[in-house]
């Protein structure tokens, strides 16, 4: 959770000022050949995570010689409250145990959030967090170092770290997120910042909360948070976060820092009771995330911010950087060489950095976008708070406090027993005994369009396997509308007859279980290879013409160039999806959805890097969507009445340019008030340089925001794995149905199997007659994970 993300406001101790070295390469990181083990040893930045580094290593070999540079003076510092996590606290007992004895005597322990929304206040347990001063953290450490023999240098500017190198066999920057070592050798290190959309401040309270204390303030200027907990007896840490143009509103950008002070006091009195704020030289900044490529090069090493940063909303600075040092101590303790040990480090932390990342992520994107959770019950909002990051799940929480998960499930109307994937969910006239749906997944074993008993048994056994609605791949409306010689189509009658024998199958053996067919046509994407010839790579022989909004290649130079649909092109491409609309309300379909993702056609219209038209189909978002619209139009019409229909969006490009998710929003408005009655919910796939941010269930805040924004239903889809993810999501409100496509590839029964490992056995997940004898989790061998690092191993 919060607490100090060290160097976040801070200049950064032993950094100096910025400097640019674009006009001339920077010193080579690398000196005479160095001893197996380093013997000399600078540390440039005298923060928690530089000097524990230095404690560490003076400790495992005390003839090495560490000095540490740091700027400031001694008693200087910048924030306030630090929080450890129990596992660093295991880490540091082992590797140090002075050090952990110090600061077991400083702890301020607490279990409790308190989540203030609309003038209520709701409370979850079991959290468990220790936090103490920042102050006294950097005290314990200098006194260690100290003892150890570490030379300390305070007010002194660090040499640069080329020049370091050439008289040390270990340099280590632990010089902030300003890092002038990294600015430095930028071209070695390949830092990439990015630089988010909220502003903040860090200020203290003369009084401890008794929780960790979330708090919303809607004001005329709109929406601001914040976050407080208790790092001494009689003190907390305060940080007052808004989005950029609600500070710039509030008049915070013409404020000192005292009137911003005196001003955030003055907006939170009800939760400060009355009582002022403090700062030390507390600025407002923007969080900045930190990503480099590499972390070390001959004998320089970044640690702590210089090498990442993680939004202070999921979790400390100090606490990674903490974590670094440990393991930096460890590898080079248990490494014959410099190099080895460089590279053992940045192995053994760089997924669990990135890992931090993008739950810091995550929870970042949810405080910018805190103004569209506002709208929800009191208790859902505290659950999606809890679960923002995705690291707190419903599993987890229903363990910490299961009093406060029971009366979320309750709201969110769970008999007894039953998990919220187990809910149904009603479209239309059609009732969707569950919330899981197997994605669309093109397959590719189609010969002239017709599907085989290969697609009978592929959605045959995912239907068995207990998903309340099954999906079919993209089903083409023309030939020329396929993306390889091996998609399916709905514009013969031969097809028709073979999809009717598919869903007749559903429907007699996996009764209660819907099927779908998603309609769609390639556009500029088309007249491809099979997936696994090469994805998106031309045919050798045989390729068909292919159309798009606007004369652009996907890739230049390897795909060919589309033609430009006219208004006469136009027109026939909606007859097509009428007349593959009409065959699949034939065919027995329960639901069918309109692609308009992914780059093919209808997505093609609708971003703004594929449509360049100049016609009343090009332009403003408005004529973007014109063409897409119309064939929904066409399609809802033909379309069985009581049977729902769902339009598949790519809610961003992950280009420069492109959708956004505010265009997301209206596209999604727009469907929706055609008579849409969900959004699937996809991103990307439009625009082959596209820079998507992988990561568990990566999409879904897209759809949330939809969800949020509109009250309408959505589908979200993305790298959702778990049915604890599953829960988590609709639990928190971020989606109505979860679609699944790889988990159902691994394993057809995936929804049964959840099913079964949750101990439900109810109506939502009926398991087939033949099937019920293995209803149950076979036994398993052993499978003991590996354990963290938590102590120094003694070099071989």
């Amino acid at each position: 959770m919060t607490a100090a993300q060290d160097g976040a406001t801070r200049p950064g101790p032993g950094a100096g000022p910025s400097r640019s070295t674009a006009a001339s390469p920077a010193p080579e990181l690398t000196g005479p050949p160095a001893p197996a083990a380093p013997l000399r040893i600078a540390v440039i930045g005298g923060g928690p995570g530089g000097l524990y580094a230095a404690a560490l290593l003076k400790r495992l070999d005390p003839a090495r010689e560490v000095t540490v540079w740091e700027r400031n003076a001694p008693d200087d510092t910048f924030g306030f409250g630090v929080v450890l996590s129990d596992e660093t606290l295991g880490g540091i007992e082992h590797a140090d145990p002075a050090v952990y004895r110090a600061l077991q005597d400083e702890f301020v322990r607490w279990d409790d959030i308190d989540i203030a929304h609309r003038g209520r206040l709701l409370t979850s347990s079991g959290h468990g967090f220790a936090a103490l001063g920042r102050r006294r953290l950097l005290e314990i450490l200098h006194a260690r170092c100290a003892e150890l023999g570490v030379r300390l240098r305070f007010r002194a500017e660090a040499p640069p770290a080329a020049r370091l190198a050439a008289t040390h066999d270990l340099v280590i920057a632990a010089d902030g997120v300003h890092s002038a070592t990294r600015e430095a050798h930028a071209d070695v290190f390949r830092p990439r910042i990015t630089t988010h959309r909220c502003r903040y401040i860090w200020l203290a309270a003369d009084f401890a909360f008794d929780a960790f204390r979330f708090e919303i303030a809607e004001t005329e200027h709109g929406v601001m948070q914040l976050h407080g907990y208790p790092y001494e007896a009689d003190s907390s840490t305060v940080i007052v976060e808004m989005r950029e143009e609600v500070w710039r509103a509030a008049g915070f950008d013409e404020m000192d820092e005292q009137e911003s002070t005196a001003r955030c006091a003055k907006i939170f009195a009800e939760t400060l009771g009355g009582r002022t704020l403090r700062s030390n030289r507390s600025a407002w900044t923007a969080f900045r995330t930190v990503v480099n490529a590499r972390w070390s090069h001959g004998r320089v090493v970044l640690l702590g911010d210089a090498a990442h940063t993680a939004h202070f909303s999921i979790g400390s600075g100090t606490k990674l950087a903490v974590e670094d040092a440990l393991a930096l101590a460890a590898c080079v303790e248990e490494h014959p060489s410099l190099d080895d040990a460089l590279a053992a480090y940045e192995a053994e932390r760089r997924p669990v950095v990135e890992s931090t990342q993008r739950a810091a992520a995550a929870s970042l994107r949810w405080f910018e976008e805190i103004a569209g959770h506002l709208g929800q019950p009191p208790r859902q909002f505290a659950f999606n708070l809890l679960t923002r990051s995705r690291r707190v799940t419903h599993d987890n929480l229903r363990l910490r406090d299961p009093v406060f998960t029971g009366t979320v499930e309750r709201d969110f109307g769970c008999p007894p027993g039953t998990p919220p994937m187990f809910t149904p969910f009603r479209l239309r006239g059609l009732t969707l005994r569950n919330r899981v749906v197997v994605s669309p997944m093109d397959q590719y074993v189609a010969a002239d369009g017709v599907p085989n008993d290969f697609h009978l048994v592929h959605l045959g056994a995912r239907a068995l396997g207990g998903a309340g609605l099954v999906m079919t791949e993209m089903v083409c409306v023309s030939p020329e509308g396929r993306i390889t010689p091996g998609c399916t189509g709905l514009y013969t009658d031969e097809q028709a007859t073979a999809w009717g024998r598919v869903t007749a199958f559903v429907h007699e053996r996996a009764p209660g279980t819907a099927i779908g067919v998603q309609l769609g046509h390639s556009g500029r994407k088309g007249s491809t290879r099979l997936m696994w010839e090469g994805i998106d790579e031309p045919l050798p022989e045989g390729n068909w013409p292919v159309t798009a909004a606007s004369p652009l290649p996907y890739r230049p130079g390897v795909n060919q160039v589309p033609h430009a649909l006219d208004r006469h092109g136009m027109k026939a491409v909606r007859e097509d999806f009428v007349a593959a609309a009409r065959r699949a309300a034939g065919c027995g379909f329960d639901l069918l959805e309109l692609h308009c993702a992914h780059g093919y056609l209808l997505s093609g219209f609708l971003s703004p890097l594929t449509n360049l038209r100049t016609d009343a189909y090009g332009g403003s978002l408005g004529n973007r969507l014109r063409f897409p619209l119309e064939v929904f139009d066409a399609v809802r019409e033909v379309w069985p009445e009581e049977r729902p229909t769902t339009v598949r969006i790519s809610a961003t490009d992950w280009a420069d340019g492109g959708t956004t998710a505010e265009d997301a929003v209206e596209i999604a408005r727009a469907f929706a008030a055609h008579g849409a009655d969900a959004l699937d919910v996809s991103t990307g796939q439009v625009v082959a340089d596209e820079r998507p941010e992988y990561g568990r269930s990566y999409q879904t805040p897209y759809a949330d925001r939809i969800r949020n924004a509109l009250a309408v239903p959505v589908i979200a889809v993305g790298a959702i794995s778990s049915w604890d993810d599953v829960n988590s999501l609709l639990l928190a409100g971020r989606a109505d149905l979860c679609a699944l496509a790889r988990p159902h590839l691994y394993d057809p029964h995936w929804t049964l199997h959840a099913a079964a490992e949750q101990g439900y056995q109810g109506p939502a997940a009926p398991w087939p007659a033949p099937y019920r004898a293995g209803s149950r989790p076979p036994p398993t061998g052993r499978t003991d994970a590996p354990k963290p690092r938590l102590s120094l191993r003694s070099r071989p």
